[in-house]
């Protein structure tokens, strides 16, 4: 995909969010773009770069590893979030590189990622991802455990804990699984909302989404490889 179209997909994108903003009383501002980029080249992701986006999301730890150091160089206010299940294994690979991990979901992640904190001198911000659905195929912290997870996880990370995920189900109104986050939040009083991406977003922003995941709408169909 060219600069001008990911330029324009971009525009176009960011005119719904203000769009879906305004309709509910909220400013724009108060929405931020993570450009999923997950399965495309660096060379799509320059492009949104020159386009002015600096938000990215990325699936795969190793992948990001192939894509953003170098993109650092050229634009260093960049930031990368980790939105996708992460392996114990991967944590001190994702504290390395990653800004905001979206995906904390579990004790033993938690776990690695204190040690990668320790080990490193530095932690990314962290998301706690809810499985809103409750599907064994999903990561997310089952919806009965969240409210102790989450207590747990501000008691050991403190203010590096920001906020919320989730990825409603495919197969249900998402809104009612986004008012549920937002609501979750308010409670623990966590500021950040990661909910909707290109199908849903503005859904989620009318439910309290600070953050809206839009891959497709910006970069196009996933490349074949990643399928």
């Amino acid at each position: 995909m060219t600069e001008n179209d990911i330029s324009t997909r971009l525009a176009a994108v960011r005119g719904r969010i203000a769009a879906a903003a305004e309709a509910c009383g909220r400013p724009s501002s108060d929405v931020q773009l993570v450009a999923v980029s997950k399965f495309h080249p660096a060379e799509s992701i320059a492009h949104a770069l020159e386009a002015g986006q600096r938000i990215f999301g990325e699936n795969r730890v190793q992948e990001a590893e192939s894509k953003f150091p170098t993109l650092r160089t050229r634009w260093p206010d960049l930031r990368l979030h980790i939105i996708g299940g992460l392996q114990t294994n991967k944590a001190l690979a994702a504290c390395r590189i990653a800004d905001v991990i979206e995906s904390l979901d579990r004790p033993p992640l938690s776990d690695a990622i204190a040690r990668a904190g320790d080990r490193l001198g530095r932690l990314p911000d962290l998301f706690v991802q809810i499985n809103t659905g409750d599907e064994p195929q999903k990561y997310g912290v089952p919806r009965a455990e969240a409210a102790a997870f989450i207590d747990a996880t501000k008691r050991r990370f403190g203010d590096r804990v920001r906020g919320l995920m989730c990825i409603p189900p495919e197969d249900q109104d998402p809104r009612a699984h986004f008012a549920w986050l937002a609501r979750t939040a308010r409670e623990a009083e966590l500021p950040a909302i990661s909910m909707g991406m290109s199908a849903d977003f503005e859904a989620a922003i009318a439910e309290g989404a600070t953050l809206v995941r839009v891959g497709t709408a910006i970069f196009g169909a996933r490349p074949a490889i990643g399928a």
